[in-house]
């Protein structure tokens, strides 16, 4: 339906927006020069939809075919290169910019997958992987341990958020209320889990933070 093409491209490019500004803001955060900025800023955006759309044979993988998605990622990288001052003001803003991009590719990549054929179960898998592969190369290439693995409810909020969009269509419901219910959602849990300290159970019993992490808790 185009209705429901169009809200997939238009949560696609505000996720790949603000997914793009967490990956700047830690590229400035390391001092990075003005072109590690730039790829981080398109790593974070947009490695989570090129592998959902590989996943899904939806191939080339728009952020790759359409040129929307590097101008969305460059503008954001610029953005942020010139006034990370200012960005830094606001509180903790990659984990906030983070939890954002989240929701929204989740119930994206959901929705996509539901669209391509995709079985409930597994839409709603794909949904948590899209929103969480740009957040892991980011991190990787910062040479961090990925959020994922070490952030309080991360892949949980995202999965939550996608597993709405699924039940949604299985009722059918309208996609975009779905969606929008969906990332609010996840971006309510991922952003209480921060302020709040919930998480799963920690090997260990205990987090160790590195010295200098990109990404403090508030």
């Amino acid at each position: 339906m185009p209705t429901t093409k169009l809200l997939l491209l238009i949560a696609d490019l505000i996720g790949t927006f603000v997914f793009a500004l967490s990956g700047a803001t830690a590229a400035t955060r390391r001092r990075l020069d003005l072109f590690g900025v730039l790829v981080l800023s398109f790593a974070a955006a947009n490695a989570g939809g090129i592998t959902r759309d590989l996943l899904i044979g939806a191939v080339p993988p728009a952020a790759i075919s359409d040129w929307r998605y590097l101008a969305v990622s460059v503008c954001a990288g610029v953005i942020t290169f010139w006034w990370a001052p200012l960005i830094e003001r606001l509180q903790n803003p990659v984990r906030m910019f983070d939890a954002a991009g989240l929701a929204l590719f989740a119930v994206a990549g959901a929705q996509k997958a539901l669209a391509f054929g995709l079985n409930p179960v597994m839409a709603a898998l794909l949904g948590m992987l899209t929103g969480i592969g740009g957040g892991m190369v980011r991190d990787v290439l910062l040479a961090d341990v990925p959020m994922v693995l070490r952030a309080d409810l991360y892949a949980v909020a995202a999965l939550a958020g996608a597993t709405v969009v699924v039940i949604g269509a299985s009722l059918g419901l309208p996609s975009a209320a779905t969606m929008i219910a969906g990332a609010l959602l996840c971006f309510g849990l991922r952003m209480l889990a921060v302020r709040r300290g919930w998480q799963l159970p920690i090997a260990g019993g205990r987090r160790v933070e590195k010295p200098g992490d990109a990404t403090p808790k508030s």
